[in-house]
C-alpha cells in the first residue's frame, strides 16, 4: 500500500470515530433487564387441599398382623402372592426423581433409592431373585390411582398411610417415619414456618404436607406442582420461596444445590408404608411379614446406611403396629 493511500484511509477512518463520538450518534440496542416471575408449566396456585389425612378413627398406622412366610416360588394356591409369581415380575409404583428414596442413576439408568430397595426385597421374597421386579414411575398423585386400577400390584414411593386413603387402598405396616420441615434458600431470612408469611411455598399435588402448610396463621401462597424436582427448579430460579415436605426429601434436593438448607420446627410426621390393592389382605400379611424380618435381621439398617448416610445414624425401623 503507498503512502498517499494510506493518509487517506487514516483521514476516513478518524472522521468516522469523530462522527461517531458526536450527540448525534445512535445509542447502540439494549435488552431491558426483566425478572421471569411465571411458573413452569403445569404448576397450579392452590386455594384449597383436599384432605390427604382424615381422622385418625382408623388408627392408620395399624396394618394386618403377618403370618408365616412361605419358601420363595412356593406360594399358597389361591392366593395373591401366587398370582404374581404366575405373572413372573412384582410391579411396583415407585418415584424415578427423588434423590435418596427413588431416582434414576444418569449412569446406569437404573432407578434406585431406600424404596426401590424395599421393592427388590419383596420380590427376593416371592421369587428369590430381587431383580424379578418391574419398577414403574409415578406421580405422587398417581399412587391411590394405580391401585385402583390394578396396573401395579404395590405402591413404594413415600406413601403415608392415612385413613382417607384407607378408604380406596389398604397399607402394609410402617417402614419409615418423617418430620415435615422447610427448605429455604440459604440467606433468605425464613429461619421457621411464620416466616413463610406473604411468602410462596412449593408442594406436591395430593401429598399430606400440603395440609400443614395451608394451617399455617396468615398462610402463605401454595404454588402445587408435579414433583419434587419441579419444587427444586423454582426455588432455584426464584419462582417460590420455599418448599416444605418431609425432611428425608428436602435432604434429597438440597444434597443437589449447596444453597440451599433445611429450617424450621417439626410441622407435622408421617408414616411411610406399603400401598396394596383394598382386596389383597393376604398380600397384605405377606408384605408385613417380609418388613418385620427386615427389621430382625438387619436388612433395613443395611439399606439405611447405604441410600440415608446424608441424615446420619441409621435411627432403627419403626416398630411395626397391627390390628388384631
Amino acid at each position: 500500500m503507498n503512502t498517499r493511500l494510506r493518509i487517506a484511509l487514516l483521514t476516513v477512518a478518524a472522521a468516522t470515530l469523530v462522527s461517531a463520538c458526536g450527540t448525534g450518534a445512535p445509542e447502540p440496542d439494549t435488552m431491558p433487564a426483566t425478572v421471569v416471575d411465571s411458573l413452569p408449566p403445569g404448576a397450579v396456585e392452590l386455594t384449597s387441599t383436599p384432605s390427604q389425612r382424615g381422622d385418625d378413627s382408623c388408627n392408620p398406622t395399624a396394618s394386618l398382623r403377618p403370618g408365616a412366610l412361605p419358601s420363595p416360588g412356593a406360594m399358597p394356591a389361591g392366593s395373591t402372592m401366587a398370582e404374581i409369581v404366575a405373572n413372573g415380575r412384582l410391579r411396583v409404583g415407585v418415584n424415578q426423581d427423588m434423590l435418596l428414596f427413588g431416582f434414576r442413576n444418569p449412569t446406569t439408568g437404573e432407578i434406585e433409592g431406600f424404596d426401590t430397595d424395599i421393592a427388590h426385597e419383596m420380590a427376593r421374597a416371592l421369587f428369590g431373585d430381587p431383580n424379578r421386579v418391574d419398577l414403574v414411575p409415578i406421580a405422587s398423585a398417581e399412587r391411590v390411582p394405580v391401585l385402583k386400577d390394578k396396573k401395579v400390584d404395590m405402591v413404594v414411593h413415600t406413601f403415608s398411610a392415612t385413613c382417607e386413603r384407607r378408604r380406596d387402598i389398604e397399607f402394609s405396616s410402617t417402614y419409615f417415619v418423617s418430620n415435615q420441615r422447610i427448605l429455604a434458600t440459604k440467606g433468605s431470612g425464613i429461619r421457621t414456618s411464620a416466616d413463610l408469611t406473604g411468602k410462596r411455598v412449593c408442594g406436591v399435588f395430593l401429598t399430606t404436607t400440603l395440609e400443614p402448610v395451608f394451617r399455617i396463621p396468615n398462610r402463605p401462597t401454595v404454588i402445587g406442582m408435579a414433583n419434587w424436582l419441579d419444587c427444586l427448579v423454582a426455588l432455584q430460579q426464584g419462582q417460590v420461596d420455599a418448599v416444605s415436605t418431609d425432611e428425608p426429601i428436602l435432604a434429597g434436593l438440597a444434597a443437589q444445590d449447596p444453597n440451599l438448607e433445611i429450617v424450621g420446627e417439626a410441622m407435622a410426621e408421617d408414616a411411610y408404608a406399603i400401598g396394596i390393592q383394598k382386596e389383597d389382605t393376604d398380600f397384605v400379611r405377606f408384605v408385613n411379614g417380609v418388613l418385620d424380618r427386615m427389621r430382625a435381621d438387619g436388612t433395613w439398617n443395611r439399606i439405611y446406611a447405604a441410600r440415608m448416610s446424608v441424615l446420619g445414624t441409621p435411627p432403627g425401623p419403626p416398630p411395626a403396629r397391627y390390628l388384631d
